[in-house]
C-alpha cells in the first residue's frame, strides 16, 4: 500500500497480513489432503482445522464446538438467519430485524418474508445473550471467501449448505483448510492486538483525524454516530457544503467510502444514516474513514490536509 493511496477504507476490506500468508501456505501445498479423509494426509489438515477453531473461539470467548467454518460473511448470515427459521418447526415463526443490519441479513429476512425470517451477527467479542454473531475474514487481515458463524450452544439451525455432514452437520462441503487456518491466524493476531491495547491507538487516531478537520474547517465537519460509543477505527463525518463522493472524487490521495450508494447514477442516502435520523443532505455528505493495523499518524496528517485542500476548493 505504501506506492497507492492512504488506505483508510478497513471496514470494507483489509489488506492480509504477511503472517496470515505464511500460516496458510503449508496448506496450499505440502498439506493438501482433505480433513475428513482417514489416511495420513488428512492428519495434519484435521489438527489445523481444529486448531483454527479454538483460535476463533478464543478471540470471541465461545468453545470450539459452537464455531461453524462457511465460505463468507454473507453465507453464515444466511446459515444465522434462514437456519432458525427453517429449525424453528413452527407454521409461521416471526421474526424482527432492524433497518440497520448488514444488507445480508435483510436480504435472507426479505426472502423468508414469502415463507418466514432471522437472527444476527456482528465482528468481535460475544455480548452477553448474543445467539449467533459472524466474523468474517477479510475485515480481519485474512483472506476473503472465508468466515465462521458462532452458534450459541442448544441453539438449533437448519444447514442451508447440504452434505458430506461436514462443520457437525451444519455446512457441507470439504473443509478449505487454508482459508480456514488464515481465519485462525487472523484471530489470533487480533487477540494480540486487542491485548496491546490496539484499538486505543485507532482510537487516539479517529479522534486526532477529527480534531484535524473541525479545526481547519470551523463549523463544516458534523460527525455521525455516538462520540465514543463507536467503532475505534472508524470516524464518519459530513462536510457542510459538499457530498461525499465528490469530496472523494477529489481526494485521490485517499481510499475510503461513502455513506450513500449509486444506483443508475442516482445517489441514495445509507439506511443506516437515516435510521440514526440524519436528514438526506447530510447522510450523503457522509464520508466514512477507517484505520487499520499499519495506518501511522502521519498517513492520518497527510489525510486531514487533503481533505482540508479539498473541502476548500470545492463546495456545491
Amino acid at each position: 500500500m505504501s506506492d497507492g493511496p492512504i488506505y483508510l477504507d478497513h471496514n470494507a476490506t483489509t489488506p492480509v497480513d504477511p503472517r496470515v500468508v505464511a500460516a496458510m501456505m503449508p496448506y496450499l501445498t505440502v498439506h493438501f489432503g482433505n480433513p475428513s479423509s482417514d489416511h495420513s494426509y488428512g492428519v495434519a489438515p484435521r489438527r489445523a482445522v481444529a486448531a483454527a477453531r479454538a483460535q476463533v473461539a478464543a478471540l470471541i470467548r465461545a468453545d470450539p464446538d459452537e464455531v461453524v467454518f462457511t465460505a463468507s460473511g454473507s453465507e453464515a448470515d444466511l446459515l444465522a438467519v434462514r437456519g432458525a427459521v427453517l429449525a424453528d418447526g413452527r407454521p409461521h415463526p416471526h421474526v424482527i430485524t432492524q433497518v440497520t443490519e448488514h444488507p445480508a441479513v435483510l436480504e435472507s429476512c426479505r426472502a423468508l418474508h414469502r415463507l418466514h425470517g432471522g437472527a444476527g451477527h456482528g465482528p468481535g467479542r460475544i455480548p452477553l445473550g448474543v445467539d449467533l454473531l459472524t466474523v468474517v475474514g477479510h475485515k480481519m487481515y485474512a483472506p476473503k471467501g472465508i468466515a465462521a458463524l458462532y452458534v450459541r450452544s442448544g441453539v438449533s439451525l437448519e444447514p442451508v449448505v447440504h452434505g458430506g455432514g461436514q462443520e457437525n452437520g451444519l455446512r457441507g462441503g470439504t473443509e478449505n483448510t487454508a482459508s480456514i487456518v488464515a481465519l485462525g491466524a487472523a484471530a489470533h493476531l487480533a487477540a494480540e492486538d486487542l491485548a496491546h491495547g490496539e484499538p486505543d491507538r485507532w482510537a487516539a487516531l479517529r479522534d486526532d483525524l477529527h480534531r484535524q478537520l473541525a479545526e481547519a474547517l470551523p463549523g463544516r465537519v458534523h460527525r455521525n454516530g455516538h462520540p465514543t460509543a463507536c467503532l475505534p477505527n472508524t470516524l464518519n463525518i459530513s462536510v457542510d457544503g459538499l457530498l461525499g463522493h465528490e469530496l472523494l472524487a477529489n481526494t485521490p490521495e485517499i481510499a475510503a467510502s461513502t455513506g450513500s450508494a449509486c444506483h443508475s447514477g442516482a445517489r441514495s442516502p445509507s439506511p443506516v444514516l437515516t435510521a440514526m435520523g440524519l436528514p438526506p443532505d447530510r447522510a450523503l455528505a457522509a464520508l466514512r474513514l477507517s484505520s487499520g493495523r499499519w495506518t501511522t499518524q502521519s498517513d492520518i496528517d497527510e489525510a486531514a490536509e487533503a481533505l482540508c485542500a479539498a473541502a476548500r476548493g470545492r463546495t456545491r
